[in-house]
């Protein structure tokens, strides 16, 4: 595949279901509160990195700016590497496109480093390895 960026921080990795309570009458007549997976959904995957001259992302953001969705949708892969760049974790998702790009929030006079903010709606994600 290709690589379109290294980022310092992920959030977002999962999915829940939400809780439907269903109540019933059990063998002995009482009534119980039965809970059942409901509707599935995804968190929205949230990248962070410091600032960089690649304009990848915000290319990308800006096809869904201009309505070309259907253009925008991507499957992908997030690697996690440990601190000897070996990857120890992995997962693909599929359908995402751009909600969101913010760019740094910094003061002239600060040392710390710009960040940039990516965040991605998807239609599925598993762990893979």
């Amino acid at each position: 595949g290709i690589i379109t960026g290294y980022f310092t921080e992920v959030s977002g990795l999962g999915s829940e279901n939400e809780v439907i309570e269903h109540k019933v009458i059990n063998e002995k007549g009482t009534e119980v509160v039965m809970k059942i997976p409901g509707r599935l959904k995804w968190e929205n995957i949230v990248l962070k990195r410091g600032i960089t001259s690649n304009m990848d992302i915000w290319a990308w953001r800006k096809l869904v700016e201009d309505g070309n969705v259907a253009d925008a949708r991507k499957n992908g892969t997030i690697t996690m590497y440990n601190q000897q760049l070996a990857a120890v974790a992995q997962w693909s998702f599929e359908n995402a496109w751009p909600v969101k790009v913010t760019g740094p929030s910094v003061k002239s006079d600060s040392t710390e480093l710009g960040v940039e903010e990516l965040t991605l709606a998807h239609e599925f994600i598993e762990r893979t390895s």
